[in-house]
């Protein structure tokens, strides 16, 4: 069990990395699928959110708080991309320095979760 809880969620974190690595890509030009971008639903971590943590992990507060913070993470990414492609991309490279609070509280979010959960399965 720990070692399954332990990979479910370092999966977890690489979704939302990948993400931030996919958003960067594009607002430096590699336009690619914007969906996964754009859709807080259709994202990798999303998905999981949905599908795992939501119906598994929903008693916990934090497993709320992953899910909203994690959709406010995406309507930063619209906005960035939105400005990226009315031609400003120079406003849109320095809202990722912005963007970075928000990402670092979705990964203490899956932290502290996993934490939580580690503990109650001792």
């Amino acid at each position: 069990m720990d070692e399954d809880l332990k990979r479910e969620f370092e999966a977890a974190r690489l979704k939302h990395i990948l993400f931030k690595a996919r958003l960067r890509s594009f607002l430096y030009g590699n336009d690619g699928n914007e969906t996964p971008v754009r859709s807080a639903d259709e994202c990798p971590l999303g998905e999981w959110i949905r599908d795992v943590a939501l119906p598994r992990f929903g008693r916990y507060p934090e497993t709320r708080q992953l899910d909203q913070t994690h959709r406010r993470v995406h309507d930063e990414a619209n906005r960035l991309m939105d400005l990226h492609q009315a031609g400003r991309a120079d406003e849109a490279m320095r809202g990722l320095r912005a963007i970075n609070p928000l990402t670092e509280e979705v990964l203490g979010l899956l932290n502290t979760l996993e934490h939580k959960l580690r503990k109650e399965a001792r």
